[in-house]
């Protein structure tokens, strides 16, 4: 198991009489890409702030191999890149100036920033749009170029704030080929997003909040183990199904949960590999299939079954 990269200690924030973080605490591994999951008022970016040392807990640590991460201008922040959900370029330069300037914040000057610039902006694929100004890209452009300045000063921890909102799906393709360049590359990665199929492509950890505490904090396949249904088979009948196959269909093994509208069985598996039995069993029951379909619970399912609301609310 790879080396404790970040700390989060026990993170504590409230505004005015709302604690909005109340004792939030993770790790996050050397190489790992954790996906951090909230609905709207979760306190998901307070805490991303706090992270960044951008706010002040009122009371936790944020520790990054060790060193606290603090407010100031401290080694450990510098080495955390943070990609904001607000954009934050300046329209009327160039990209590359854009990134020349973002990098001399970071004390990168001379021939080692070229040569960093044209490394970032090859690997968000934009080199051959150097020159040009962000006001003439497109939104997934832009944030593919928002995500190069976070970066510039190499980063072992880039922490990224719903990086794909408003973009098109082949620009959000183009983003995840970076991001996933990045986990090949060993970095680390804290990645928000209110699109939960991103969060399954990408993450192998999730940390849950709500009403600012972590309701879950692990990996993708051990939360999946928690849903008393981790499957759902859809079978649609030939007619209306009598009661008894109703009664006996709930009393067959591997059957969760089951609804019934009109000809439409809604089977809630507790195992996968229920399925075929099933099927067969209706069979020979004399149903007729018209068809049916399964589906794997979903990270959303996790969700709604740990917060009870959407990411939405």
């Amino acid at each position: 198991m790879s080396p404790v990269l970040l700390r989060v200690d026990g993170l504590v924030k409230s505004y005015g009489a709302r604690r909005v973080v109340d004792g939030v605490s993770f790790q996050v591994r050397t190489g790992q890409t954790v996906g951090l999951l909230g609905p709207n008022g979760a306190g998901k970016s307070t805490t991303v702030a706090m992270l960044c040392g951008l706010v002040a807990p009122e009371a936790g640590q944020v520790l990054l191999d060790g060193q606290p991460v603090g407010t100031g201008a401290t080694a450990a922040k510098r080495r955390i890149g943070l990609v904001p959900q607000d954009l934050a370029l300046y329209e009327d330069l160039s990209a590359r100036e854009n990134l020349r300037l973002f990098g001399a914040l970071y004390g990168l000057k001379g021939k080692p920033l070229d040569e960093r610039i044209d490394q970032v902006l090859g690997l968000v694929n934009l080199r051959d749009r150097a020159r040009d100004k962000p006001a003439t890209f497109s939104g997934g452009m832009k944030r593919r170029l928002n995500i190069a300045a976070a970066l510039l000063h190499d980063p072992d921890l880039l922490i990224l704030d719903e990086p794909t909102v408003g973009v098109d799906p082949q620009s959000r393709n183009a983003i995840f080929d970076t991001l996933e360049a990045l986990q090949a590359q060993g970095r680390a990665l804290i990645y928000t997003s209110h699109y939960m199929e991103e969060v399954e492509r990408l993450a192998d950890h999730i940390v849950i909040l709500d009403h600012g505490k972590v309701l879950a904090d692990d990996s993708p396949a051990a939360l999946h183990a928690r849903l008393p249904v981790q499957a759902a088979l859809r079978v649609e009948l030939d007619g209306l199904p009598p009661q008894a196959l109703l009664d006996g269909l709930r009393a067959r093994p591997g059957v969760a949960a089951l609804t019934a509208d009109e000809a439409v069985l809604e089977i809630g598996l507790g195992d996968t590999a229920a399925a075929p039995q099933l099927l067969a069993w209706l069979q020979q029951q004399g149903q007729q299939l018209r068809h049916f379909a399964t589906a794997r619970a979903s990270l959303e399912d996790i969700f709604l079954n740990l917060t009870g609301r959407t990411l939405r609310d």
